[in-house]
């Protein structure tokens, strides 16, 4: 890497670090990628409907292909309590998930690959993407005509996440397939008729209802499908009524599915919505299921993610590679790029903490991210980008 660049992409982290900013609209972000990119000879396109950057280099041996590398931007509605000399001055507000990181990892790609444009056989789309969090940024991004931006067809996409607990700093982990979760909420109105709570016999009582239908969903999830194909369903939220003698109209839950299937998510969203309105319909009430829709399940591409795994293995050693057995629950809006072009997506451990086990984990208060990493990130998407278009497949 020049000599130079490691401190200043760390130094451009902690200054998002202390100015983080909200879903799709982040200005002084947005701001400070063009600031980093300027003078690198590249087509930037800003977003309409949201604060996005894309930059395209063009490489000096055309290939009819281009790579899209992608960088997360936006923070979280979280009030740090972390003692650094960086800390958020925004109240309320926190890089609570490490997409400060994200930021300067690609501005860092972008200028490693800028350094080697004659290099590169193709062009190169960063994707500097706010809204992650919520409302999906990604798919807004899509929809203004993010891979139509350089011209020729987009043949990958890469995206790496840092993460603050759980494995030792510097450590690079991912799964071939499904990695991450498809995300879809509902929200079930349990309907009844209120009355007296001295004679509920003359009421419609929706709160036992809704009840029996938080404990029937738990053995739906047991007994009507398959245990060796994870699903988690949690209700999050319960509301119903005003005093303890008033028996309400109608009860409201709000529930999470996390499915890691296309066919199980359609399916156990028509087992909820069955069960919800049989249970109310057994007891003389009904209920109306609302789902709305969230982000896919994230899947890595299996040729992408050997393709990804041996070059960070080569750049860094296996013995920094860690191999994930299982999914994981979270979910992630790149899912949407991943569902038009083949892709691969790795985590990298910037855990600051000696035991990863009990360190504070993402989106907590306390989640401390050790940006000695950020070169790293820079590192392996410049090399994905310059390697991949080198190979015709």
């Amino acid at each position: 890497m020049p000599a130079g660049l490691a401190e200043d992409l760390i130094s451009i982290r902690r200054d998002l670090h202390q100015h983080p900013e909200l879903g799709l609209d982040n200005p002084r972000t947005q701001q400070k990628i063009l600031d980093a990119l300027d003078g690198l000879g590249l087509e930037i396109t800003l977003g309409r409907d949201l604060t996005s950057v894309v930059a395209v280099l063009r490489g000096g041996a055309g290939s009819g292909r281009a790579v899209l590398l992608r960088g997360d931007m936006d923070a979280l509605p979280v009030a740090q309590d972390l003692d650094v000399d960086y800390a958020s001055r925004e109240p309320g507000l926190m890089h609570a998930c490490g997409h400060d990181l994200h930021v300067a990892g690609l501005i860092g790609a972008a200028r490693l690959l800028a350094a080697r444009r004659d290099e590169l056989a193709g062009e190169v789309i960063f994707m500097f993407q706010p809204g992650e969090e919520g409302p999906g940024g990604a798919r807004i991004m899509l929809e203004e005509g993010l891979l139509d931006v350089a011209g020729v067809p987009v043949v990958a996409a890469y995206a790496l996440h840092v993460g603050s607990a759980g494995e030792r700093l510097g450590t690079w982990y991912g799964r071939s397939g499904p990695l991450m979760a498809a995300a879809d909420e509902a929200v079930i109105r349990v309907i009844g008729a209120g009355g007296h709570g001295s004679q509920p016999h003359l009421a419609k009582d929706p709160v036992p209802v809704a009840c029996e239908i938080v404990l029937a969903m738990q053995l739906m999830i047991t007994r009507q499908f398959n245990a060796m194909e994870p699903m988690v369903l949690t209700v999050g939220k319960i509301v119903g009524g005003t005093k303890d003698n008033i028996i309400p109209d109608d009860a409201t839950l709000e529930l999470t599915l996390r499915t890691f299937d296309a066919e199980q998510r359609l399916a156990a969203q028509h087992a909820v919505r069955r069960l919800a309105e049989g249970i109310a319909a057994a007891h003389g009430l009904s209920a109306e299921v609302t789902w709305l829709m969230g982000y896919p399940v994230t899947v890595n591409d299996a040729t992408e993610y050997a393709f990804l795994r041996a070059t960070a293995e080569e750049l860094f050693g296996a013995d920094r590679y860690v191999d994930m057995p299982h999914p994981e629950a979270g979910a992630e809006d790149f899912s949407f790029v991943a569902e038009q072009v083949p892709s691969a997506y790795v985590f990298l451990s910037a855990c600051a903490a000696d035991d990863p086990l009990t360190a504070a984990d993402n989106h907590s208060p306390r989640a401390h991210f050790d940006d000695s990493v950020v070169p790293d990130g820079a590192q392996l998407l410049a090399e994905l980008a310059l390697r991949r278009l080198a190979n015709p497949r």
